[in-house]
């Protein structure tokens, strides 16, 4: 997919484009995977990203470049990829880290479970980011509308996302697509701002 100097294309499994991904995959998620995995979390999720089958592969992700420099990212997958998908990359590249996550994971476990659900036939959009120089540009659009054509090619019948509960700019960008809120998680430790919107557009 291509608009004027902007193309959209499929990630390749290289260590470069696992750190964008990484980076990327960071800012979408308000800086959570930093906090998870620690200073080096960037390594750790290019690791894991040049492994097939999983969340965090390669194979989930799409660039944007504009004049041949990486300007966005998004990533996604189906409910049956999902299902299909393997913890063992992100594990393995961890190592350690692990400890730590788990202990993340146990304190926010309802809005793990909450995020970590995704309905048979969806197509779920796990991060769509644009760098700050390219954003207002249309990038982001370009990014959520090849998003939507890969959950239709793949016959789904809605893509879905979750949105943090104080990220209101995003929200207000999906809801002029066509998105809406079906839900909402539980907070983490009853933590203020630390909800997130489940919002779904049939495709």
């Amino acid at each position: 997919m291509t608009s004027e100097s902007v193309t959209v294309r499929p990630a390749v499994a290289t260590i470069d484009e696992g750190l964008l991904f990484a980076q990327h995959l960071n800012v979408a998620a308000d800086g959570a995977f930093r906090v998870l995995l620690g200073r080096d979390y960037d390594r750790v999720i290019a690791e894991a990203y040049l492994s097939p089958g999983h969340d965090l592969s390669y194979e989930t992700a799409v660039f944007a470049e504009r004049s041949s420099r990486i300007a966005g990212m998004a990533s996604g997958y189906t409910s049956q990829q999902h299902e299909q998908s393997s913890d063992e990359p992100l594990r393995r590249a961890a190592g350690f880290r692990m400890v730590r996550m788990a202990a993340f994971s146990v304190l926010g476990r309802g809005m793990k479970r909450f995020i970590k659900t995704v309905p048979d036939g969806d197509y779920y959009l796990l991060a769509v980011a644009v760098d700050d120089q390219h954003r207002g540009s249309g990038i982001g659009s370009m990014l959520l509308d090849y998003s939507e054509e890969a959950g239709r090619a793949a016959g789904c019948g809605r893509i879905v996302l979750d949105v943090a509960e104080n990220n209101a700019g995003a929200r207000q960008l999906y809801k002029r697509r066509g998105m809406t809120v079906e839900a909402t998680s539980p907070s983490i430790l009853r933590i203020p701002n630390t909800r997130a919107y489940r919002m779904i557009k049939p495709l």
